[in-house]
This record gives structure tokens, C-alpha cells and sequence, in this order.
């Protein structure tokens, strides 16, 4: 049993939601984001996913696409994230999942990104702009290498397509709780309420939930139908107004423990 599975299979017996903080790999650098990740363990963090930067984020707002601007500008690759997450691995368990687009995977090369990432610890892998139909080109080798591939459901997905998808689950199913970028609006809680557990009928592995969700509150609502939530944009954004000041640490850590703190007990 991988990581991934071991933490819902926790969450489970605990009766929790699992959080799942998204943050931006190299934003502000490199040596923040890692102490950035054993702060966000120690706030309460089950799972992070870390942003691999790209210079075209489609799927993102402003707020991400300023981070991977400025993560970009400050030098961070590809094979620099994979060589961090192998120093964090020393210290610690928590499940990583590299989330980003295909391009830089593709430059890198699918069969030795597929090695360098299992090496390196990555428990999976989250491309948001590659279809269920193209996956072929990088799931073979993840399968190979034990990473799981993450596969996003959104709310315009039709019935059909939605069992499809889920039967492909990996680790978890990323459900995108509303149309647009990342960061745009608030989640419509009541809206998407009832796809989320047709989702989770449906799904062999747990549903988490992303997009939108900014506040404890939200997050709060969220998990009364998932069995974990996903926030980036609203921390993203205190780690860019924070990024030289002494207290980031401590900002972050009490964001995510209010979240964390916020989610409903599950039978």
C-alpha cells in the first residue's frame, strides 16, 4: 500500500477529512518551499501538492500564474523540484503529488521523468491538460514506476464519461469543483454537493475536491461530501504577500490549521 493510500486509509479510521494544501514549487524559491512543506505538515497538511511551474498555466488564475512567473524567473526546473522532494523524503512521509502540465514532463522525457520522480519519493502525478485519451503517454511509464496518475472530473462531465473516468482512479480522484481557472469565485457548496457523491459512488479510490475553496468555511462545506479538499489559490497568495517577511511560517501554518480545524468529523 503506497502512501496515498495508507493516509486515507487513516483519514478513514479517524473519521477526518483529509487536507490537501496546494502550494507553487520555487515560489519565492526553492529552500522556502521545502521548509514550506514540513510547516504545512506540521499545521495539519495530509497531502501536498506541489505546482510544477510552467510559463502557459491555462487551467490557473492571476494568483498561481504569478507564482509560477516568479518561480520561473528565480530558476526553478523541473529536476530541481525532483531533487527537493528527495531531500524532504529524508524527513518526511507525507504523500507529494506534482501537479502542473505535460509540456515540461514531455521536454524532460516521459520514461526517465516516470524513474526520477518514483526515486525521488513522488507518490503521483496531476496533468491538467492531459485527457483521459492521451494519458498513454506518460501513464505507462508512471504504472512502471509505481507513481500514480491522477485523473480530474469536472461538473460538466456528462454521466457516461464520469464512470469512465473513475474506473481510471489512481490514488485519488481530483473533482473541480467549478468551471474556470483556479482562484476565480467561491464554490457553490449546494451546486456541486450531489456530483460529488454520485463521484464517490462511482470512484474505487477517494474523491477530493479543489477549486475554489478559499476559506475555513468553504472548506468546512466542502468536506461534509468529500473525502478531501484541496486549497491553493488563498495560500498561494499569503505565501506572495508574505514571501520576505519573518512570519511566513507562522502565516501559513495558522491558514492551514484553521482549515484543517474547520473540517467536519465523517461516520
Amino acid at each position: 500500500m503506497g502512501r496515498i493510500a495508507k493516509t486515507f486509509a487513516r483519514l478513514k479510521a479517524a473519521g477526518e477529512v483529509g487536507l490537501i494544501p496546494f502550494i507553487t514549487a520555487g515560489d519565492p524559491d526553492l529552500r522556502t518551499t521545502e521548509e514550506l512543506l514540513f510547516a504545512l505538515v506540521d499545521a495539519g497538511a495530509d497531502i501536498i501538492e506541489l505546482g510544477v511551474p510552467f510559463s502557459d498555466p491555462m487551467a490557473d488564475g492571476p494568483t498561481i500564474q504569478l507564482a509560477s512567473e516568479r518561480a520561473l524567473a528565480g530558476g526553478t526546473t523541473l529536476q530541481g523540484i525532483l531533487d527537493m522532494v528527495a531531500r524532504v523524503r529524508l524527513r518526511s512521509q507525507v504523500p507529494v503529488v506534482l501537479m502542473g502540465y505535460f509540456n515540461p514532463v514531455f521536454r524532460y522525457g516521459g520514461e526517465r521523468f516516470a524513474r526520477d520522480a518514483a526515486r525521488a519519493g513522488v507518490d503521483a502525478v496531476l496533468l491538467v491538460d492531459l485527457p483521459a485519451e492521451q494519458r498513454d503517454e506518460i501513464h505507462p511509464h508512471l504504472r512502471a514506476a509505481g507513481v500514480d496518475f491522477i485523473q480530474l472530473v469536472a461538473p460538466t462531465t456528462p454521466p457516461e464519461r464520469m464512470k469512465e473516468l473513475a474506473a481510471l482512479g489512481e490514488g485519488f480522484l481530483y473533482f473541480v469543483s467549478m468551471t474556470g481557472v483556479t482562484g476565480a469565485s467561491q464554490v457553490d457548496t449546494h451546486a456541486i454537493a450531489p456530483l460529488v457523491e454520485d463521484l464517490r459512488a462511482l470512484s474505487p479510490v477517494p474523491v477530493a475536491v479543489g477549486f475554489g475553496i478559499n476559506t475555513p468555511a468553504a472548506a468546512a462545506a466542502i468536506g461534509r461530501h468529500a473525502d478531501a479538499v484541496v486549497v491553493g489559490s488563498a495560500l498561494v497568495k499569503i505565501i506572495a504577500e508574505h514571501s520576505v517577511s519573518p512570519d511566513l511560517l507562522e502565516r501559513v501554518c495558522a491558514f492551514v490549521r484553521s482549515l484543517k480545524q474547520a473540517l467536519p468529523a465523517r461516520g
